[in-house]
């Protein structure tokens, strides 16, 4: 059965692990709500997997319009970040830089999904876009959302929600990206965002109690909910000054090869080393996120961070 209804809302599968759902009375906020862009990334997959279950369940209210969207189906099946190429790597149109193969495809596939999801929506509807992830290694921050780089203000309801969420920390990108939020952004002014949740684990070694808080916001954003009371210190903000592109062979951070997100350098101190020159540290104190030595040549192994006070 590819669509059908409950007493609140329709649903139609627009493909594999593309599921929309729409009530039946007026709704004022649109929003997609993806997870498993990376196939490794299990919890993201669970928490949705959940709320799916309880709003057809009539445990949970429906008062938005959702598209539920499972990223990367054949990488979540093997366990595996990606096939052959990063799929956070590929959207506005980037897939056209690569060969043709099966993510490239899925890439296409989100992107016309997506598109025909927000301009079938009702037009007066508020658009959003959460990106659930989960880190490769710790993090000094446990959990924290990225920002798409965009010229308008940051939506308020947005920063309230994440806020809500116990986040430890807000990231602003200063350019633009080839990430799935960077294209909801830019090409239909979702308010969007990249929440990173924790660490990454295998299916079933995942404790979901973790993620009680953004469980707990998202549940409440979509049944139109007042949002849950922030149990955590003030949240940090940080901006995104520089990327670090690794651009050769010998390419080295110098860096623990397990040494969290949000580890600091100080004025001075050599962040990456490699034939073209050493990367050093500008500002008194820089924070570095997502470093990974092991990026394909050309991507970017690291962004270096500073604090906005």
């Amino acid at each position: 059965q590819m669509k059908g209804e409950t007493v609140e809302f329709t649903w139609q599968w627009l493909g594999e692990g593309l599921l929309q759902c729409t009530p039946k009375t007026a709704y004022r906020k649109t929003m997609v709500l993806s997870a498993g862009i990376h196939g490794n990334e299990t919890a993201p997959i669970e928490l949705l997997s959940h709320i799916i279950n309880d709003l057809f369940a009539q445990h949970l209210k429906l008062a938005v319009r959702v598209l539920f969207v499972l990223g990367n189906p054949k990488a979540i099946r093997q366990g595996i970040r990606y096939l052959e190429n990063d799929m956070n790597r590929m959207f506005c149109g980037a897939y056209q830089q690569l060969a043709q193969d099966d993510e490239t495809h899925r890439a296409v596939q989100l992107e016309q999904c997506t598109s025909q999801f927000f301009q079938q929506s009702q037009p007066e509807a508020k658009r959003y876009h959460y990106d659930l992830h989960t880190a490769i290694r710790a993090s000094l921050l446990p959990v924290f959302a990225l920002f798409p780089y965009q010229t308008q203000p940051y939506d308020d309801f947005l920063i309230q929600s994440l806020n809500a969420a116990d986040l430890d920390a807000l990231v602003y990108h200063n350019a633009v990206g080839k990430t799935f939020t960077h294209f909801t952004a830019e090409r239909f002014q979702a308010a969007s965002s990249t929440l990173e949740l924790g660490k990454a684990k295998p299916f079933g070694q995942n404790d979901l109690s973790e993620f009680a808080s953004t469980d707990q916001m998202l549940r409440a954003v979509l049944a139109e909910q007042i949002l849950p009371v922030r149990a955590k210190h003030t949240i940090r903000q940080f901006k995104v000054i520089d990327s670090i592109l690794k651009q050769s062979d010998d390419f080295q951070l110098q860096l623990n090869a397990d040494a969290p997100n949000f580890s600091t350098f100080q004025k001075g101190e050599v962040i990456a080393t490699q034939q073209v020159s050493n990367y050093v540290a500008n500002d008194q104190q820089v924070w570095i996120l997502f470093p990974n030595p092991n990026v394909k040549t050309g991507l970017r192994a690291g962004l270096i961070l500073k604090e906005i006070k």
